[in-house]
C-alpha cells in the first residue's frame, strides 16, 4: 500500500490549455451564451477510470468547450484545414460536416482545405491534392461511411507538415485520428511554436478500439457496438443450429476489448470474452477449452467473442510491424480454431464451429443517429476552441460535458479496460466465465505444454 501512495501522489495532472495569444476581437457569433476560460468542470477520476489510482479518487478541473466572448484570429480572413488519420470510424464524416459548417456559418472563415490521404497530403512528394470544402459539398457526406478525404497510416515529417501549413497559410488545423495522430498533433504544435508561429491545432479523438486515455467513449464506438452485436446474434444463431455448435467472433481490439466487452453486455448471449487485459489459460483445470466443453456438455452451443489483440501470449510473435508502428498480431482465430479441433477430436465430441469477422463492416458503416450527434458536438466546440486562439488540445466529453483536455494529457499511454472494475465484473457474471484461469496465475505443467503456432 505505501508503493500505492507513493505512485498516486507522483501523478501530476496538468489540465491547462496553452493558447496563442490573448483573444481581443469581439466574437461574430450572436445570440449566444459564451463560455469562460474558468476551470469549473469537475471531474473524479478513481480506480474504475484509471489503473494507476488505488486509493482514493483525484479532482480535476477542465476548461468547458464552447463559444467565447472573444476570438483571436479575425475570422473572415482565416483559412483552415482538416485532416483524417489511421483506420476508418463511424462519424467522421459528420465530424468533418460539423467543422465545415460551423466555420463558415458560425465564423464566415474564408476557408476550409481538406488534406487528402492523412498526413501524407502534406508532403509534396506523394503528389495529393488539396481540396476546398465548402458547406454545399459536405451537406450530405454525414450519410455515409468511411472519410471523404481518404487517410493513411505512418509518420510523415513534422518540418514538412508545418512547411505545408506555411504554404497554405492555414491558422487552425483539426486532425481527426487516434493516438498515433494525437502525437503527430503533438510534435507538429512543438515545431509550430518553435517557428513562433500563429497555427491552431485541434484534436478530434478518432478510435473504434476506444483506447485514448481519459476519454469514457469516443465517437464511432456506439455504432460499432450496434453492428457488433448484429454479427454475435448471428453467431449465436448458426451455434444453435447444431448439436454442441461454437460460433467464434473477432472483434476489433488491438489492446483495449471494450467493443467485445459492451457488445458482450449489450445482447447477453456471449460465453466466452477473450480480451486483451486479460490472459487466459488454455488447457487444465480452470483453462478455456476445459470450460468450453462443460459448457457444450450442459447446453449444447456456445458463443465466444475475442478482441483481435487478445491470446497474444498463446500465439507466436509476428516480429512485424505496421506502417503506424503497431505490433501486427499474431491470427488468434486461427490459432483458436485449432486447439479446439484437436481438443474436441482428441475427446471424441462432435462439434462444429463458425468464424465471424465483422471488423471491417463494423468500422466502415456510418454512424448511427446518437453518434452523428456526438460528432456534431465535438466539430462545433473544436471550430469554438481554434476560433478563440486554444492550441495543443482535444474536445472531448467528460460527464455529459464537453471540455477541452490537453494533447499531452491524452498522450501518456493507451486507454485499456480495468479488470479489476465494477465494468468488468458485470461482463464477467453476464457471460458466466469468472471460472476462467488467468494465464499468469497458473503454471504451465508438461502435459499442459502446446505448440505455438
Amino acid at each position: 500500500m505505501p508503493e500505492k501512495r507513493a505512485r498516486y501522489k507522483d501523478l501530476h495532472i496538468s489540465t491547462e490549455i496553452p493558447t496563442l495569444g490573448s483573444p481581443k476581437i469581439p466574437s461574430p457569433l450572436a445570440a449566444c451564451r459564451f463560455e469562460t476560460d474558468d476551470r469549473g468542470v469537475d471531474f473524479y477520476l478513481d480506480n474504475e477510470l484509471h489503473e494507476e489510482i488505488t486509493d482514493e479518487p483525484i479532482p480535476l478541473c477542465f476548461e468547458k468547450a464552447g463559444p467565447r466572448e472573444h476570438v483571436f484570429f479575425d475570422t473572415p480572413k482565416t483559412k483552415c484545414a482538416i485532416v483524417t488519420c489511421g483506420g476508418l470510424c463511424p462519424g467522421i464524416n459528420e465530424v468533418i460536416r460539423s467543422i465545415v459548417m460551423a466555420a463558415f456559418h458560425n465564423y464566415h472563415v474564408s476557408s476550409v482545405l481538406g488534406i487528402k490521404y492523412g498526413l501524407e497530403g502534406f508532403i509534396p512528394e506523394y503528389g495529393h491534392e488539396v481540396v476546398e470544402l465548402t458547406p454545399q459539398m459536405v451537406s450530405n457526406i454525414h450519410l455515409l461511411g468511411g472519410t471523404i478525404l481518404g487517410s493513411s497510416r505512418g509518420p510523415q515529417s513534422t518540418e514538412q507538415i508545418v512547411d505545408a501549413l506555411e504554404r497554405l497559410n492555414v491558422s487552425c488545423l483539426f486532425m481527426i485520428g487516434g493516438d498515433g495522430t494525437m502525437k503527430a498533433a503533438n510534435a507538429i504544435v512543438d515545431e509550430v511554436t518553435k517557428r513562433n508561429l500563429k497555427i491552431s491545432v485541434i484534436g478530434v479523438p478518432k478510435t473504434i478500439d476506444n483506447d485514448i486515455d481519459f476519454i469514457p467513449q469516443t465517437f464511432g464506438f456506439e455504432t460499432a457496438v450496434d453492428k457488433a452485436t448484429e454479427a454475435i446474434q448471428c453467431a449465436h444463431t448458426e451455434a444453435q443450429g447444431s448439436m454442441n455448435g461454437i460460433g467464434l467472433v473477432k472483434l476489433m481490439g488491438r489492446e483495449s476489448g471494450f467493443i467485445a466487452a459492451h457488445a458482450s453486455l449489450s445482447l447477453k448471449e456471449v460465453n466466452f470474452v477473450l480480451i486483451p487485459e486479460k490472459e487466459f489459460a488454455l488447457y487444465g483445470e480452470g483453462g478455456l477449452l476445459e470450460n468450453l466443453e462443460e459448457r457444450l456438455l450442459t447446453r449444447r452451443h456456445a458463443v465466444i467473442v475475442v478482441a483481435e489483440g487478445a491470446g497474444q501470449h498463446l500465439v507466436s510473435d509476428t516480429n512485424l510491424k505496421d506502417a503506424s508502428g503497431n505490433k501486427v498480431l499474431g491470427d488468434i482465430m486461427s490459432f483458436l480454431k485449432k486447439e479446439i479441433h484437436s481438443y474436441m477430436t482428441e475427446r471424441d465430441i462432435p462439434y462444429t464451429i463458425k468464424l465471424i469477422d465483422p471488423s471491417y463492416i463494423i468500422r466502415s458503416v456510418p454512424a448511427n443517429a446518437n453518434d452523428r450527434v456526438y460528432c456534431g458536438f465535438l466539430g462545433q466546440n473544436a471550430v469554438h476552441a481554434a476560433m478563440a486562439g486554444k492550441t495543443a488540445m482535444v474536445v472531448s466529453k467528460l460527464m455529459d460535458r464537453f471540455v477541452h483536455l490537453p494533447l499531452r494529457l491524452v498522450t501518456r499511454k493507451r486507454r485499456r479496460l480495468n479488470t479489476q472494475s465494477d465494468y468488468w465484473r458485470a461482463v464477467m457474471e453476464s457471460t458466466g466465465q469468472s471460472t476462467l484461469v488467468d494465464y499468469r496465475d497458473k503454471p504451465r505443467t508438461e502435459s499442459e505444454d502446446f505448440e505455438d503456432v
